[in-house]
């Protein structure tokens, strides 16, 4: 289960390690009875789905105190792992599909995911900000951005510019020539060996 988890990410504690490990059984018993990945990627599921989560990991440590929103979690990525992985973050999970959200609620509940909540909501009716946004491909970025103006919570403390955490794979050029924010491109490649993390890429965007 966790052998690309430990290679990439060697500092894991004992309790991370175990919540890695549950999360597998957890989401196959969730998704027979709510389908949220498909069978394909179950069968990847540490490397297409936590692995890739995790991506976001690879380029920021979140501080403690930091307040994450996770826009069209579907469910429960990137959240969930990296939730996991910084237990003292908020993360707050949306999607505007129900059931999806159920499957989180479940999952954080017997991961014992005290920084997570879950809401069935879209991002344009949340009146507070975050930190960060995160997101796995839910649209093409103008509409993304447009989705989450004026969340984003101008008092930094991370290494990283507060902004927008984006996952996406091919190519972006056109997606980025309309848009009037800073932006840096992180190739996935550069931190995983795996195939499927060749055109995988995660784009910061901040102010």
């Amino acid at each position: 289960m966790n052998e690309l988890l430990h290679i990439y990410f060697p500092g894991l504690t004992t309790l991370q390690t175990e919540r890695f490990r549950q999360m597998e059984e957890i989401y196959r018993i969730w998704n027979s009875r709510i389908n949220v990945i498909s069978r394909k990627d179950m069968e990847n599921f540490y490397e297409r789905h936590v692995l890739h989560s995790l991506g976001i990991a690879k380029v920021i440590r979140f501080a403690p105190g930091t307040i994450v929103l996770d826009v069209g979690t579907g469910g429960g990525f990137p959240g969930i792992p990296l939730a996991v992985m910084f237990p003292e973050t908020e993360f707050l999970l949306v999607d505007s599909i129900g059931k999806k959200i159920k499957v989180v609620e479940e999952v954080a509940k017997e991961l014992s995911l005290s920084n997570v909540q879950a809401l069935n909501t879209r991002a344009e009716n949340l009146n507070q900000s975050f930190h960060f946004i995160v997101s796995r491909a839910v649209t093409t970025l103008p509409e993304f951005l447009y989705w989450t103006r004026n969340k984003i919570d101008r008092k930094n403390f991370n290494d990283l510019q507060n902004g927008v955490l984006y996952l996406k794979g091919g190519y972006l050029s056109e997606e980025l020539a309309g848009i009037k924010v800073k932006y840096h491109i992180y190739n996935l490649s550069n931190f995983f060996k795996e195939e499927f993390f060749e055109t995988k890429k995660l784009v910061h965007l901040h102010s």
